[in-house]
């Protein structure tokens, strides 16, 4: 029988967290989830906080419960970007981080573009402006709590922030540095220009180690708290968007992917990163990946529409499983109306149900009234914008592709994917669903050398047995309805 090489991945969303054991015999993954938790949000009086350690505590869990699993030979960790943690001289946090949905960067994007212009901010980092972005969210403490900043001396990432919980070392990892837009788009080192223009501190920030890089072993502390023995921590390419594209089963240097959750990132791989008029016109981002490659895409929001909907039937208390959820917007009229997925109301949490209907008179379309119309308008939009944006990838690319690789939870909603081959029409490839974890795995099993690059990594994914294909039922229907949501977008 053949050696099993086991590693523990744990995968952070923006609403819940898991700690999976990956075994490989040489051959396939196979994926064992130990551990399950959420992640919510603590709001204490007008801030939104992530309760980071007590996400901290449940990757302690997960490393136990993995111990007791049969054990593992190396850990990593992925998560969400932009969102960090601050470390003082002493080693000590300054403060709990805060979410990316908190409102304290409410403004600061356009606070940024009088000390910076914003085709000279978009030249330097090649990154889509976003308010929720690393830059902005220090932006809005050098200018509301600089007796925070004046405290700082490191600023470590998400993950960064665990693997040096986990380690003692500060290290930022490619993948998730890119996030932040402070970083160089095309030397991919930390802007120098963009620090000193907007007064941000250079101490701050930690060297840059490429994805696939050994941070160092658990320290002594948690091998003892734990009673384990010391292991390799990882850090993978480890903004999750990047480990997901590590999953895609493709053996073509040219496509196209949906990371599909609480986030939609629609994009391609590049080589270099693309950052010219065309790109900065429609507000694409330059992220880096595993090799120094480029994702070239655009952040769209995602299902968090239809999670937090859901949650607010739940607060009426009405409460329907995803899957019932989408049966009744299967029966709902189509192309009633439509929304800009991005438009700023839906970002904040709330109710987003009595925004969608607001958002539908403002603009002098029919309301949906029932769940299932919301629900439907929330899918067709969607897929509506992945054809809006890949529209757009292809003129910056000047390419043309063969299918949409949809990877991650969000390929669960068939009605989601049959909805992007319809609207987009193209061959949509569906899967792996468990795309970020076993992307994560991967790039473990490539730094031990049990995998031999990228390419044979893609061939073992392409086993995964969830990988389902959609054709396209391209129609009038949805070529009118595209004329439609184009003139809603440019209104």
């Amino acid at each position: 029988m053949a050696n099993v090489k086991r590693v523990l991945a744990f995968d952070f969303g923006a609403s819940s967290g898991r700690a999976m054991i990956g075994a490989f015999d040489g051959d396939k993954i196979e994926l064992t989830e130990i551990h399950r938790f959420s992640n919510d949000p603590v709001i204490v009086g007008d801030t939104m906080y992530w309760d980071t350690l007590r996400l901290f505590h449940e990757i302690k869990q997960g490393i136990l419960k993995a111990k007791h699993a049969g054990g593992f030979d190396s850990l990593a960790i992925d998560t969400w970007g932009v969102d960090f943690g601050l470390i003082d001289e002493f080693g000590k946090l300054v403060e709990n981080p805060i979410h990316y949905r908190d409102k304290r960067t409410e403004g600061m994007i356009e606070e940024a573009f009088k000390l910076i212009p914003r085709d000279d901010f978009y030249k330097e980092t090649g990154i889509q402006f976003m308010e929720l972005n690393t830059v902005f969210q220090l932006l809005s403490l050098i200018k509301e709590r600089p007796h925070i900043i004046e405290r700082a001396d490191k600023l470590l990432l998400t993950p960064d922030l665990f693997n040096y919980f986990l380690t003692g070392k500060k290290k930022s990892e490619y993948s998730i540095a890119s996030t932040t837009q402070i970083l160089n788009g095309k030397t991919r080192t930390w802007s120098k220009k963009v620090m000193y223009t907007l007064g941000i501190p250079e101490r701050l920030f930690t060297e840059i180690v490429p994805s696939g890089t050994v941070i160092g072993k658990l320290s002594d502390e948690i091998c003892e708290e734990l009673d384990i023995e010391p292991v390799d921590v990882i850090a993978v390419a480890s903004h999750d968007t990047q480990s997901a594209l590590l999953s895609v089963p493709t053996s073509e240097d040219d496509f196209i992917f949906i990371s599909s959750g609480t986030w939609s990132l629609f994009g391609t791989e590049t080589d270099e990163p693309i950052i010219n008029e065309t790109s900065f016109k429609y507000n694409f981002t330059n992220e880096g990946g595993y090799k120094y490659k480029t994702s070239f895409l655009k952040n769209i929001i995602g299902l968090w529409l239809i999670q937090e909907s859901r949650r607010q039937w739940i607060r009426e208390g009405e409460e329907y499983g995803f899957g019932e959820l989408e049966d009744m917007a299967r029966k709902a009229k189509p192309f009633k109306c439509f929304i800009d997925p991005d438009a700023p109301e839906f970002v904040p949490a709330g109710n987003i149900p009595e925004r969608i209907q607001e958002y539908c008179r403002r603009t002098n379309q029919e309301v949906p009234e029932t769940k299932g119309e919301i629900v439907r308008c929330i899918n067709e939009s969607l897929a509506l914008k992945y054809r809006y944006t890949y529209e757009q990838i292809k003129e910056c690319t000047k390419k043309d592709y063969n299918a949409i690789h949809m990877v991650g939870g969000g390929i669960k909603s068939k009605l989601l994917c049959q909805f992007t081959a319809d609207s987009c029409n193209c061959r949509v490839i569906a899967g792996p669903v468990e795309a970020t974890v076993m992307g994560n795995i991967a790039l473990q099993l490539m730094v031990s050398g049990e995998i031999k690059d990228l390419k044979h990594a893609r061939e073992v994914i392409a086993k995964s047995p969830d990988i389902v294909i959609y054709e396209t039922n391209h129609s009038k229907e949805w070529e009118d309805a595209y004329k439609r949501y184009v003139e809603l977008l440019n209104a």
